[in-house]
């Protein structure tokens, strides 16, 4: 197959890179492996330089942007990419990230393109958009549902949400979790001034969704010698990071953006990974955390439940309390804290492959009359895990409470993911 993709920042990664191009890294070197012909689209900001022509077999092709506005710039880039792909003729089949890019999905197949369209969460309910933003996410969310061939989920309670409100079938498709282990890069910790569990780790953007106006105070509260080292940034300048990394405390390490072995030598070493989002879709920094066996401290929205199930500590989503209660459970439970984060890694090991994600976008892309009703064989809901999380519904279970006696459940294999979701 000849493929093309944008909307993401770029491959291989740079500053200002997050979750979307994560995925791209990930996907789109695989899919060339099988055989396939992958062209992606980089966007650039001005003065930024070029990023080369070729990643590991993916031909990238870089197209700049005139301004950063957000929002205005992803809209002129997928302009300038749909007007290359369609003259130029550059793939028989488009694969797009997130809903808000499907009025182009209704554009490609006028002209005969197969597209398809990955959707990781209910964006219009993400604060970092502003209020014209989210008006615009929530229209674009009826071409989202019927514009593309198929439309790929990695969000089993944004799937269910979608196929009750259009009565359509779609596809669930996870992240993978695999991190190479044996080329960590760990003179960063060095760098920082660290020590191996010593510090408390996050990674990703300085927006709202994320939570980090929740750990950062609760943090601050903490009575501990262990440093909270908060890798990433903002996409585009803002108050909000302006007020994170306004913080005077001076254990909380701010490293700016950090990626690959650097990153993976940060997660491994960690005493413990805390994600305190709001909103998410199926959070990859989770899952490689999880992959290295890195304890996990997560807010207890369902979609973090999904993933890391009954391996790791919760606490109540958008409470700074309680969040420092848990933190206060992790240094004092140390071994139990461990204990999750060996179990954690069996999850994630046994659930989450990117290989199979790869061969399950390629079952969908070359079917597209009918891989949207049924599950792809690398991906499904998790019976177990879902039982676990709370429902699609909204009718959520108590949080659950940190303890570390609670043995996990043996992990379903992808087959067993597979099964359930096609019976």
């Amino acid at each position: 197959m000849r493929i093309a993709t944008f909307t993401f920042r770029s491959i291989p990664l740079r500053p200002g890179c997050a979750g979307a191009d994560k995925f791209a890294l990930e996907l789109y070197p695989r899919l060339v492996a099988r055989g396939h012909q992958v062209v992606a689209y980089n966007r650039l900001f001005k003065g930024e330089a070029p990023i080369g022509d070729e990643y590991r077999g993916v031909v990238t092709k870089n197209f700049y942007t005139p301004t950063r506005k957000k929002g205005f710039d992803s809209i002129l880039h997928s302009f300038k990419v749909c007007w290359d792909i369609i003259v130029h003729d550059t793939a028989d089949v488009v694969h797009l990230q997130n809903g808000g890019n499907s009025p182009f999905a209704l554009l490609l197949r006028l002209f005969g393109k197969k597209v398809f369209l990955s959707q990781d969460g209910v964006d219009w309910k993400r604060a970092k958009w502003p209020w014209y933003g989210r008006l615009y996410l929530r229209v674009t969310q009826y071409l989202t549902a019927y514009a593309p061939h198929a439309v790929i989920f990695d969000n089993v309670f944004c799937k269910s949400e979608f196929e009750k409100r259009f009565n359509k079938r779609y596809d669930f498709i996870p992240f993978g979790s695999e991190v190479p282990e044996d080329s960590l890069d760990e003179s960063i910790l060095d760098e920082l001034g660290l020590e191996r569990g010593g510090y408390f780790l996050f990674v990703g953007r300085f927006i709202p969704d994320k939570g980090l106006q929740y750990l950062v105070p609760a943090f601050e509260r903490l009575q501990t010698s262990k440093k909270l080292v908060l890798v990433g940034g903002a996409p585009n300048p803002s108050d909000f990071e302006r007020r994170i990394t306004g913080t005077r405390d001076k254990r909380i390490v701010l490293p700016g953006y950090v990626y690959g072995s650097r990153t993976h030598a940060l997660m491994r070493n960690a005493y413990a990974y805390v994600q305190p989002s709001d909103i998410e879709g199926l959070s990859p920094v989770i899952l490689e955390n999880m992959g290295l066996g890195t304890p996990i401290i997560c807010s207890d929205i369902p979609e973090n439940r999904y993933v890391v199930a009954d391996t790791g500590a919760y606490f109540r989503k958008s409470d700074p309390d309680d969040l420092l209660r848990v933190l206060q459970w992790a240094l004092a439970n140390a071994e139990a804290l461990a204990e999750n984060g060996q179990r954690g890694k069996a999850r994630a090991r046994a659930m989450f492959s990117w290989d199979a994600v790869a061969e399950a976008f390629e079952r969908v892309f070359a079917d597209s009359a009918g891989a949207r009703h049924r599950a792809p064989p690398a991906a499904a809901s998790a019976p177990q895990a879902r039982e676990r999380a709370p429902h699609a519904s909204g009718l959520a279970p108590s949080p659950v409470r940190p303890t570390g006696s609670t043995k996990a459940a043996a992990p379903e294999t992808v087959a067993e993911h597979a099964d359930a979701n096609q019976r």
